[in-house]
């Protein structure tokens, strides 16, 4: 199986650029600075991973590739190999997440990460895919309160709707982690309902219209294609979270994954939190992977 992962440097100038001349807003800080952990995503699939066959680091820009990166060995995907042109610059991860499944060479089953998920722990690849089924855990939901469960909303409507089934005052939301992939299931819905995707989930910035990836998951879950049960993983917000909590846990996991979600901080808290992670991440993590120079 391979691996997507959508990541974005804050601190790019050429990015910054575009996201200032196209949203007219100022960037939104805690949504895309850089905490300096890709490096250690990568160690993490190379050691406790070594079932993976690609690695893709999907960017807006090659400028948004770190120099350390070796691109013989992680391969890079620029938005606009698979977006519609129509619809880029996007600062919005929801356009880019449906358009994923077409990345040319993707094998059938794939991993979607986020930058800021870790596998720090040791991965079976029976972990996500089991004969030819994805596996992740689902919760169920009557209430839609705020933007991120009104999107998650969306998707299972639409997903349900895709299938000739009838709507339903709840929905289903997957665990927040990486989310487990078939191509060829997303190619099909992607055809199926390709107008209500462009329309809805083209937006440059987030909007409680939009669509995202769990889409996929929520058509494939509703076909009977998805195996319920939970992918093992901690999940660490840090504006509650310590830095010691941070530390023990990196240096000592007890959960394969682990991701560690960002929130406006004071500049303080987040020198002193991202010191805490990547001074843990270094020792969990101290060799470097195929994927750097």
């Amino acid at each position: 199986m391979d691996i997507v992962i959508t990541y974005v440097n804050g601190n790019d100038p050429v990015w910054k650029q575009d996201y200032e001349k196209f949203t007219n807003i100022p960037v939104m800080e805690k949504r895309f600075r850089d905490w300096g952990t890709l490096k250690y995503l990568l160690r993490g699939i190379e050691v406790n991973m070594p079932f993976i066959r690609n690695v893709y680091l999907v960017v807006s820009h090659l400028s948004q590739v770190p120099e350390w990166a070796d691109t013989e060995n992680l391969k890079i995907v620029l938005h606009s190999d698979i977006i519609p042109r129509e619809f880029l610059p996007t600062f919005n991860r929801n356009p880019i997440e449906m358009h994923l499944h077409r990345i040319p060479g993707l094998d059938e089953e794939y991993l979607y990460f986020n930058d800021d998920m870790f596998p720090v722990g040791n991965c079976q690849a029976s972990d996500f895919f089991r004969d030819g089924k994805p596996v992740i855990g689902y919760y169920r939901h009557l209430f839609a309160s705020g933007m991120y469960k009104k999107i998650c909303r969306n998707s299972d409507r639409l997903a349900r709707k895709a299938l000739g089934l009838k709507r339903s005052c709840f929905f289903t939301r997957p665990q927040h982690i990486c989310s487990p992939m078939l191509r060829t299931q997303c190619e099909e819905l992607y055809a199926m309902v390709e107008d209500e995707i462009c329309r809805t989930s083209s937006s440059r910035i987030r909007t409680d219209e939009n669509l995202n990836q769990y889409l996929f998951l929520d058509y494939m879950n509703y076909k009977g294609l998805v195996l319920h049960q939970k992918i093992s993983n901690k999940h660490f917000s840090v504006s509650v979270a310590s830095a010691g909590a941070l530390r023990d846990f990196l240096k000592n996991p007890t959960r394969s994954l682990v991701c560690i979600n960002d929130v406006h901080l004071s500049e303080s808290r987040y020198d002193r939190l991202r010191g805490a992670v990547l001074d843990a991440f270094e020792t969990t993590f101290p060799k470097k992977s195929r994927f750097e120079l």
